[in-house]
């Protein structure tokens, strides 16, 4: 019989407290529910600017050597499998090292040194964002800055072209890049890092 109550007392409490913690599991998702929201991730915001180009099927291997790649500067592809720290240099970066910074969603703004220096390259400097972003020279560029991110560029006629912005506002820290989050630090310092 003291069995029988012991086996009741028991089960009652297994089931009192099943029922507590289920109707505290439920709690707990409704309110991560309706505090994250119900939708999926948020599309990325299509940019204003004109004179964005796409690219599409690049590859994303890791490589050892030069590459050569189709855009100048690079919008993705095959890269070396150390990343550049992010930061600003004041000489040419490798490709291969930048692009797979590109991998990670940051933005690499080149600029023809020949054509934006002193308070042109300052005012550039200060329209950028301090992470995930690569600023250097590049020679051979078609027009005074090109700003890449993976899988997309624009010309811009220089470091006051505003739709710098809104390259920026859309293709900075991108969820569509293919690893997007992953270190812009920590990799390879190139020659004639400023900042």
């Amino acid at each position: 019989m003291k069995r029988a109550q012991a086996r009741q007392t028991r089960n009652r409490r297994l089931g009192i407290g099943g029922g507590i913690g289920a109707a505290a599991l439920i709690i707990v998702l409704v309110v991560v529910f309706v505090v994250t929201g119900s939708g999926s991730a948020p599309a990325p915001v299509a940019t204003k600017a004109e004179g964005v180009q796409t690219f599409t099927g690049l590859t994303q291997n890791h490589v050892t050597g030069t590459v050569t790649y189709p855009q100048v500067p690079p919008v993705g592809g095959n890269h070396a499998a150390a990343w550049l720290n992010c930061g600003v240099y004041d000489q040419p970066v490798p490709n291969e090292n930048a692009v797979h910074d590109l991998e990670h969603g940051a933005v690499w703004v080149t600029y023809d040194a020949s054509r934006v220096s002193g308070d042109q390259l300052t005012a550039l400097r200060a329209a950028l964002p301090t992470t995930y972003i690569v600023l250097s020279p590049y020679v051979g560029l078609p027009s005074p800055v090109v700003a890449s991110a993976w899988g997309a560029q624009i010309q811009l006629t220089g470091a006051d072209d505003t739709r710098l912005a809104d390259f920026l506002k859309t293709y900075w820290q991108s969820p569509n890049a293919p690893e997007p989050g992953a270190a812009c630090t920590g990799g390879v310092t190139a020659p004639g890092l400023v900042s």
